[in-house]
């Protein structure tokens, strides 16, 4: 038996996939998931770019707004949330639609990943303790001895992975890649993914005027709103590229100009990133955008599927 096609559209931040998505649901009947990390947060709207109110409306859309700031959600359980609903959209005799930038919650949802949730607030509380007193490099240290395999593959200067991965040893005593190799497992359906892409200087200024909008709509309003409901500046969500600068700023430690410049420095350099990850997957098939390009997406997608 055939498997069924689910379309994806991946690829930089700000490159127009939300519009490009919504001009797919125009002709194609269809349900949208949000494969984006930091969507899945309520109170986080300006600073991620998430659809409006009108466009969320118009199509039904998923994985947005569905957990507080202070709460845990990996792409392990986006990876199987995401697979029951794209079956159930299927049911509904639907078009499920994959739309996001964050490479590892597509990886979880095409490929499989790990996908238990195991977490303990007083582990996490204990390592960033541990993080504070001691350093990255001695925490580093501990990963290489207890889980060599994952200490390996990431960076030694990302301590969100790094911390996660010693919490899923110090509450399990297995090692966080023991998991990853036993749960992956792929999606029960054939993924057609697409890029987007625009040349290097179009992409960075679309990042650039997309920083004065989300400034010009109330992005430093949004981030003191987060803190005044009591939303640490040191939670996962929070280290994100918008919200991190506006709290340096609330400091003084930045200027608003020096804000504004690092916020629109550190999203190219996210776009960079966005693109060296999936360039690597053979799979995709790349477009540039254009006003009529959802067709031309379209049109592939339907040969493809006939």
């Amino acid at each position: 038996m055939s498997l069924k096609r689910v379309l994806l559209l991946v690829g930089p931040t700000a490159v127009g996939k939300t519009g490009v998505a919504l001009d797919l649901a125009k002709h194609l009947d269809c349900e949208i998931i949000s494969a984006d990390s930091r969507q899945v947060y309520k109170f986080m709207t300006i600073g991620t770019a998430k659809p409006t109110e009108e466009e969320r409306a118009a199509v039904p859309h998923h994985f947005i707004d569905i957990k507080y700031p202070d709460e845990y959600y990996s792409a392990g359980q986006f990876g199987e949330e995401a697979r029951r609903c794209i079956a159930g959209i299927f049911v509904r005799g639907k078009h499920p639609v994959v739309v996001g930038g964050s490479g590892l919650y597509v990886r979880a949802l095409v490929d499989g990943f790990f996908g238990e949730q195991i977490a303990d607030s007083s582990v996490k509380e204990s390592l960033r303790c541990d993080l504070q007193k001691h350093g990255l490099p001695a925490l580093y240290l501990r990963l290489s001895k207890v889980d060599p395999v994952t200490a390996e593959r990431l960076p030694q200067t990302d301590p969100q992975r790094i911390l996660r991965a010693l919490e899923v040893y110090e509450i399990t005593g297995t090692p966080l890649s023991s998991f990853q190799e036993k749960q992956s497992s792929p999606a029960e359906f054939a993924p057609h993914i697409v890029g987007l892409n625009l040349d290097r200087a179009r992409l960075y200024d679309r990042i650039n005027r997309r920083v004065d909008s989300m400034l010009a709509a109330g992005l430093i309003k949004e981030v003191r709103d987060l803190l005044k409901r009591g939303y640490d500046p040191q939670l996962n969500a929070l280290q994100t590229v918008g919200y991190q600068e506006v709290i340096a700023h609330f400091s003084d430690v930045l200027t608003y100009s020096d804000m504004v410049a690092l916020i629109k420095q550190k999203s190219r350099n996210y776009a960079k990133r966005q693109l060296t990850w999936f360039r690597k997957d053979s799979r995709i098939h790349w477009h540039e955008t254009h006003p009529h390009v959802a067709q031309d997406i379209l049109d592939e997608f339907c040969v493809r599927s006939a």
